[in-house]
């Protein structure tokens, strides 16, 4: 059974940052998105701003952060026929092993191995990451979180989706709703209806079913699956001094 992605984004106030990866109707083209929502100042002082293959996080008003750890990061990279999306800076994480092809095949993984939860206590908010084939379509997704809040205890989960059918897709967030301290995403991504080949009109539907205090960027990106070709997509909700 198959969620419908924007009913369940509207009915939870606060996901936190979400990804959600899956194959068109047609089947021809790949889809990514990644969310960032913020409860404090700090979080929501933020843009998402294009880089070579991807996007990366930037203040909207750089006299208002006061901490940019685990705040400003690369969400988005590419690398040869590679999507890479996380929450945190494991994006250049996962992209040196992938890189020096330290474990081939495997260099997800590997890397994830060798990183955790974030050090945000109570929260431990998950690290959640996702790299997408952009030959074929295929793709995994991963979440680092705590033992139900118990920083002492580390769980590391990925799961792997190497030939996805059309119209179908995966959904995964850091929190399961809103909470304090908030409570992590629990279970298996859940499987959702991909709607649209459209970028544009897939970014417009997923950001007007996020809560409107708490949204803050959306990203999405659409890959021909022939060809390799993308278009990405991004919403900020907030406009950076200089603009």
């Amino acid at each position: 059974m198959k969620e419908n992605l924007y009913e369940y984004l509207a009915g939870n106030e606060y996901p936190g940052r979400g990804i959600c990866i899956g194959k068109t109707p047609g089947g021809r083209k790949a889809m990514i998105a990644y969310f960032i929502m913020g409860r404090s100042v700090n979080s929501r002082n933020r843009v998402f701003a294009p880089i070579d293959g991807g996007i990366c996080t930037m203040a909207a008003d750089p006299s208002k952060m006061t901490d940019p750890h685990l705040i400003i990061y690369n969400p988005v990279l590419t690398l040869g026929n590679t999507t890479i999306v996380t929450n945190g800076d494991q994006t250049d994480t996962i992209r040196d092993f992938i890189t020096r092809d330290i474990c081939p095949g495997y260099g997800f993984e590997a890397a994830l191995n060798t990183r955790t939860f974030e050090d945000d206590g109570p929260n431990w908010t998950p690290r959640i990451s996702g790299v997408v084939d952009m030959r074929m379509g295929g793709y995994k997704l991963s979440i680092l979180k705590s033992d139900n809040g118990n920083e002492d205890s580390l769980q590391r989960f990925t799961f792997d989706y190497p030939q996805p059918l059309a119209g179908e897709g995966h959904f995964i967030s850091t929190y399961k709703c809103n909470g304090n301290p908030i409570p992590s995403f629990v279970g298996e991504p859940l499987p959702v209806a991909m709607d649209g080949e459209d970028p544009d009109e897939y970014a417009g539907r997923l950001w007007e079913a996020l809560n409107e205090d708490n949204k803050v960027s959306l990203f999405v990106r659409a890959i021909d699956l022939a060809t390799q070709a993308y278009k990405d997509v991004i919403i900020n909700k907030y406009k950076t001094v200089e603009e």
